[in-house]
């Protein structure tokens, strides 16, 4: 099925038939991915009296609860209530869910104390050929399928620094997603320098961005503009499990 979007006065053909899943599966008992010590993905049939929820123990029906922390036990996208105050929710902040975007692979920066950082220089390395989109999707180098179930927690995982966040929304990013399980650094004090930069809290509250973490984007599908559409759930919550899909132009 090919559908035409027009960007920028640009007429763009994609192949709906050809999805590219950037997401990571949630599988109940998974040591990961995982982070910050979150609690694992579980999932569990329902059972009352004589009735079990799993075909498997000879139920009639497959009929499971489930239990799940977006942020620490896979793929997921948030907003600024993820940080602000008032517990705002992504279904009010989110209100778009397909965006143009750009597929970047970026080095980290080693620093003295052995913390890994995405810096402004990588951002700038990363665009040099294809610029910068309204949504970039970052993929961080080494890439392996290890990112598939790493256990982040206690290990702490390259992040972003601030002034690289400042290069993205000076170029018009709205939306960011990355392999990475945040932009800050696992333990900081609480300063969320990176999250608090991207959504310009609390002076400015950017309310319409997201962020969308623990991604993994495989070494075939090379660097390059695609067409995204994030899918998310209706939870009453700052965040929910994702699946991000691209379409390559034609």
């Amino acid at each position: 099925m090919i559908s035409t979007v027009v960007h920028n006065e640009i007429e763009w053909k994609i192949d709906l038939e050809k999805p590219i899943d950037i997401s990571i599966p949630l599988v109940s008992g998974q040591e990961g991915p995982n982070c910050f010590y979150a609690p694992l993905y579980e999932t569990s049939p329902v059972v009352a009296g004589d009735f079990i929820g799993d075909r498997e123990q000879g139920g009639l029906v497959n009929f499971f609860n489930i239990k799940v922390n977006p942020h620490g036990n896979g793929t997921h996208t948030e907003c600024v209530g993820h940080i602000s105050e008032g517990k705002l929710k992504l279904r009010d902040c989110m209100q778009r869910f397909h965006f143009f975007a750009n597929l970047v692979s970026v080095d980290a920066h080693k620093l003295e104390n052995g913390d890994k950082v995405i810096t402004s220089e990588s951002i700038l390395t990363a665009t040099a050929a294809n610029g910068f989109s309204e949504a970039m999707i970052l993929r961080t180098k080494p890439n392996s399928e290890e990112k598939l179930t790493k256990v982040y927690s206690g290990k702490n995982p390259t992040y972003f620094d601030p002034e690289a966040i400042k290069t993205l929304i000076n170029n018009g990013v709205q939306h960011l997603l990355t392999d990475l399980p945040s932009l800050d650094r696992e333990e900081d004090g609480g300063k969320l320098y990176s999250h608090k930069t991207f959504w310009d809290y609390p002076d400015k509250i950017s309310l319409h961005r997201t962020i969308t973490e623990l991604i993994f984007v495989p070494d075939f599908v090379k660097d390059g503009p695609f067409f995204l559409n994030i899918m998310v759930g209706n939870y009453d919550l700052d965040v929910s499990p994702s699946k991000p899909v691209l379409y390559k132009p034609l």
